[in-house]
C-alpha cells in the first residue's frame, strides 16, 4: 500500500525495452543520434508544431533552465506559493537563472488565477531597484492534484504576453492532466499560450527522463549551450530519448496516467465517504490530500499503509499519490483498512 509518491514506481516495461533497444550497437553522441532526431520529430507531430527538443534526466533541471532561457537574473518568476520550483528544488531555479526572483502569487487549490495576475502587471516594470516581471510559471498538474484548463491557461497567457512575459509550464504530471481532461497537448499548451514545456516522464513510467520543450524554435536556440553548461548534456543521450520516444508512442503515457488517475479516482471514492474524513481539494489526477482524524493516520500507517502527512508532524491532512502500476488490490486494502479504523 505504497501510496507515498509515484516516484516509487518502478519502469514502464515498454521504456525499459526500449532502453535495450538503444544499447545495441553504438550511436552518435551528445544527441546527434537518430533516436533523438526521431523523438524531436514525434513530439512535432504530437503536439502539431514545430519544437525545440532538450531531453535532461531531472524535473529540476528541466525546470530551471526553462526558466533560465525566458528570465534574465534581474527578472521574477511569477509563480503559485506550493509549486514545486519554490518549495522542492531549492535555489535551483535562481542558481540558473543567475539570481532571478520567484514571487509567490496565492490562488485556491493550487492554481493562479488571471485576475490576481492581472492585479500585479505591470509591477515595477523599469524599475531599476525591483525584480523584473519576466515570466509566469504554472504547474500541470498542480501541486494540489488539480488541473488547469485550456481556457483558464489562455485567459493567464493573455495576461502575460500582454506585458512581455513568457509562460512556463512544469509538466511533471502533464500526462495526468491532459487525460483528465480528455484534451490534446497542443490544447493545454501553446494554442494557450505556453511559450515553453517541461515535459516529465518521471513520474509515469520512465527511469529518469524530462524534456524541454520550446515551441518557439529560435527562442530554444540558446539552451543548447544552457544545457552544456550545466552538466545536463549527456553524451551517451540516446539513453534518454529512448525513454522519451517510447514514453509517447503508442499512447503510453496517457494509458499510464489514465491508470494512476483511475487508481487515484478509485481510492478518494472509497475514503471521503467514511465519517470525519474529507477531501482536500477536487481529485484531478493521480494526488489526493485527504484530512483524517489521527487515530486513523496513525492506524493506516500500522496497518502498513506509506504515505505523508503533508504539513508536518502534528497535520492530519495526508497526501496519498497513485501510480502507473498502482494495485487496484491495494487501494480496496487502503480502503478497508480506514473503513474499520473509522468504525472504532
Amino acid at each position: 500500500m505504497n501510496f507515498a509518491s509515484d516516484n516509487t514506481a518502478g519502469i514502464s516495461p515498454e521504456i525499459l525495452a526500449a532502453i535495450a533497444d538503444a544499447n545495441e550497437g553504438a550511436a552518435a553522441s551528445y544527441g546527434a543520434d537518430p533516436i533523438t532526431a526521431r523523438l524531436e520529430a514525434k513530439l512535432a507531430e504530437i503536439f502539431e508544431h514545430e519544437v525545440a527538443v532538450f531531453p535532461v534526466a531531472t524535473g529540476t533541471a528541466a525546470n530551471a533552465l526553462a526558466l533560465a532561457a525566458v528570465t534574465p537574473p534581474w527578472g521574477a518568476v511569477l509563480c503559485h506559493p506550493l509549486a514545486h520550483i519554490t518549495c522542492d528544488e531549492a535555489n535551483a531555479p535562481e542558481f540558473y537563472t543567475g539570481g532571478a526572483k520567484l514571487v509567490s502569487v496565492p490562488g485556491a487549490d493550487g492554481k493562479l488565477v488571471a485576475d490576481d495576475l492581472a492585479a500585479l502587471l505591470p509591477g515595477d516594470l523599469g524599475n531599476v531597484h525591483h525584480a523584473q516581471p519576466a515570466a509566469v510559471s504554472l504547474t500541470q498538474a498542480t501541486e494540489c492534484g488539480t488541473v488547469y484548463r485550456p481556457a483558464e491557461i489562455a485567459a493567464i497567457a493573455d495576461v502575460a504576453h500582454r506585458h512581455g512575459l513568457a509562460v512556463h509550464m512544469d509538466g511533471a504530471r502533464f500526462a495526468n492532466a491532459m487525460v483528465h481532461l480528455d484534451a490534446s497537448p497542443a490544447e493545454l499548451t501553446w494554442r494557450a499560450g505556453v511559450d515553453v514545456l517541461s515535459l516529465g516522464a518521471t513520474k509515469n513510467g520512465a527511469l529518469g527522463a524530462e524534456a524541454i520543450v520550446f515551441f518557439d524554435v529560435q527562442r530554444g536556440r540558446e539552451l543548447a549551450f544552457r544545457r552544456k553548461r550545466a552538466g545536463h548534456l549527456f553524451s551517451k543521450m540516446r539513453f534518454l530519448s529512448a525513454q522519451l520516444d517510447a514514453y509517447v508512442t503508442n499512447d503510453l503515457w496517457r494509458r499510464n496516467a489514465r491508470h494512476a488517475n483511475a487508481a487515484a479516482t478509485q481510492l478518494a471514492g472509497g475514503l471521503s465517504v467514511l465519517p470525519g474524513v474529507s477531501l482536500r481539494h477536487p481529485v484531478e489526477a493521480n494526488e489526493l490530500f485527504v484530512e483524517m482524524p489521527e487515530a486513523m493516520i496513525v492506524g493506516l500507517f500500522a496497518a502498513g499503509g506509506q504515505f505523508y502527512r503533508w504539513q508536518g508532524a502534528a497535520s492530519t491532512c495526508v497526501r496519498l499519490v497513485t501510480a502507473w502500476n498502482t494495485a487496484a488490490s491495494d487501494v480496496a486494502t487502503f480502503v478497508d483498512a480506514a473503513s474499520r479504523l473509522a468504525a472504532h
